[in-house]
């Protein structure tokens, strides 16, 4: 990970206001960085933290929609973890706009790319997400 990237930079700040309690500075930060972006692997990496601060669970699902095409568009290494957290968070939007099909086929696909994600808490954070998830789902 480039810690250079003005995009990375911003995205840092905004998490750090997050456990701060800042979520109103935080957000102001992911815009920033979404306003920064210069190529796919910025605007993944922008919308994937701008979809966490949303309240509505269309514009949740929009931006990880936003994000997953833009990785999609990088297609390498680079972007191999997102998607796991990228497809939760589609899955659970989903989930609360009561679309069930495409909530299982997210959690499905997240199942899917289990394998990227790090050890330790993080991924166990996602990886129970996922299987929680499908259960839910039936």
């Amino acid at each position: 990970m480039d810690l250079d990237n003005p995009v990375l930079k911003l995205c840092q700040e905004g998490m750090r206001a997050e456990s701060e309690g800042r979520p109103s500075d935080a957000r102001a930060l992911f815009e920033q960085a979404w306003a920064a972006r210069t190529d796919d692997y910025d605007a993944c990496v922008a919308a994937h933290y701008l979809a966490r601060r949303q309240d509505d669970p269309a514009e949740v699902l929009r931006w990880n929609q936003e994000a997953l095409r833009h990785a999609d568009a990088v297609g390498d290494e680079r972007v191999a973890a997102f998607y796991p957290s990228l497809l939760v968070g589609m899955a659970m939007a989903h989930e609360q706009l009561g679309d069930i099909v495409a909530a299982r086929a997210a959690f499905e696909r997240a199942a899917d790319h289990e394998g990227a994600l790090p050890p330790g808490p993080y991924g166990e954070q996602l990886r129970t997400a996922v299987s929680e998830g499908l259960s839910r789902m039936g």
